[in-house]
């Protein structure tokens, strides 16, 4: 077993200053083949007034204009097939991926061979710094249909470690691959990884003894860095739970935990992140939460500039604990989610670090929108843990209570449910019901 600390420790490393050097100097060559080969970007930067040329230091990002998802579709529409932001000629393009988005029109994300490569050598290096060695087998239970993560199994195999191809498969069948062939590593989504352990134990397998599995990386979801959820799986499976954070319109897996497992650590060699208030648009107070906005540093294919990527979150630029001098990020919603109640800002993630913290709940919730007299306010189901008999208005009132503290507003109504009521989530958990547009799911 390799005793190596880091996948690449001269860029994990590296002081801040000397990061903060290499990340200007190849933005500049990014804005200027931005500028030079893409027709949006040209565009873009000469309505703004800006060229490649008024980037001096780090901070003149600011200068340049932002791109969106609604951009970004709209000008792959505007020129099939892969758009306009592109920076290179479709021959050289060896991969693509697609989110398909409320809209259903698939967004492509062009890899050029170079992209690819580098790609998968940021996923190995976020499989090592969680703890990934080429002892380990490794079950890789991420659909591979379009979808970005499905090929960061290859920076598993390019780690060295055994590799299962399961991709995204029924429950039994995952079940059986986890028995009969016993890795101890998986990759799912922080409320599929709480199914399966649930479901297992309904077949009479018990995760923690039958299975061999001692590390659960997580994903799509903002789970994995609450701490009650990722504890509640942890005792589920005995094993340790990495979170880790991708984006289809950049690439796989980009940040994730180490050993520390203390905020996810970006890969700031090919991301540079600002943190802006999403009414604003200004960058926040170090530390504050607010918008996540990349730009890619190295990506050719097709370069993102100031991509507003709609994930809420932080920033701690201190250096980690393990040795890491890369920022870590901890996302704590989606701006999509974000419900404003009484002027209060109430995220999914809230409620669900109060639900999994309460010892009489399952750990299940549902949360549903409603419009009344013009104002935002919402509904909570939850069920009670197994063995509960509190009676439900007493639980309710003490549920209510808790969330009060805990982001300032109550919810209209919390409603009890017993054990198993609400559905359980196979891939992502749909917790938000959005009744004041019709009833569609967010």
């Amino acid at each position: 077993m390799s005793t190596r600390k880091f996948w690449n420790e001269e860029i994990e490393t590296i002081s801040r200053k000397d990061l903060e050097n290499y990340q200007y100097h190849m933005l500049l060559e990014h804005l200027t083949l931005a500028y030079e080969k893409s027709q949006y970007y040209r565009e873009s930067f000469d309505k703004a007034g800006v060229k490649p040329s008024n980037f001096r230091k780090l901070s003149d990002i600011s200068k340049f204009p932002f791109v969106n998802k609604h951009i970004e579709r709209e000008r792959q529409q505007s020129k099939p097939l892969l758009g306009d932001m592109t920076a290179v000629a479709e021959e050289e393009v060896v991969f693509v991926s697609a989110s398909s988005g409320s809209t259903g029109v698939p967004t492509l994300s062009p890899f050029t061979k170079k992209d690819f490569e580098e790609f998968q050598d940021v996923q190995s290096r976020l499989f090592w710094a969680a703890g990934m060695r080429p002892n380990d087998r490794y079950v890789h239970a991420l659909n591979f249909t379009l979808f970005v993560g499905g090929p960061d199994v290859i920076g598993a195999q390019n780690l060295g470690a055994l590799c299962i191809w399961a991709g995204a498969i029924p429950s039994d069948r995952l079940l059986f691959i986890l028995k009969e062939f016993q890795p101890t590593v998986i990759w799912t989504t922080p409320s599929y990884a709480w199914y399966l352990g649930e479901t297992a134990r309904k077949q009479g397998i018990d995760p923690a003894k039958d299975l061999s599995i001692n590390k659960i990386i997580v994903a799509g979801e903002p789970g994995g860095s609450i701490e009650a959820t990722r504890q509640a799986i942890e005792e589920l499976w005995e094993a340790k739970v990495y979170d880790f954070y991708g984006i289809s319109d950049i690439f796989g897996a980009c940040a994730g935990m180490c050993s520390e497992r203390n905020g996810l650590h970006l890969a700031e060699d090919h991301i540079l992140v600002e943190v802006i208030n999403p009414d604003t648009l200004e960058p926040v107070a170090e530390g504050e939460r607010g918008e996540l906005v990349f730009t890619t540093l190295r990506k050719t294919a097709r370069p993102m500039i100031r991509f507003r990527t709609g994930d809420i979150g932080t920033v701690n630029k201190e250096k980690c604990a393990c040795g890491r001098t890369h920022v870590r990020i901890n996302i704590t919603g989606r701006l999509d989610d974000m419900l404003i109640v009484s002027g209060v800002n109430v995220f999914p993630s809230d409620i669900e670090y109060v639900v999994r913290n309460m010892e009489e709940l399952s750990g299940e919730y549902r949360i549903t929108a409603i419009s009344e007299n013009f104002t935002t306010k919402f509904k909570l189901e939850v069920e009670r843990a197994l063995g509960n008999h509190e009676p439900k208005d007493v639980l309710a009132e003490k549920v209510s209570a808790k969330i009060k503290t805990r982001i300032g507003v109550k919810p209209k109504e919390v409603i009890i449910l017993d054990n198993g009521e609400l559905p359980r989530a196979t891939h992502k958990a749909k917790r938000l019901i959005d009744e004041r547009n019709g009833g569609s799911y967010a």
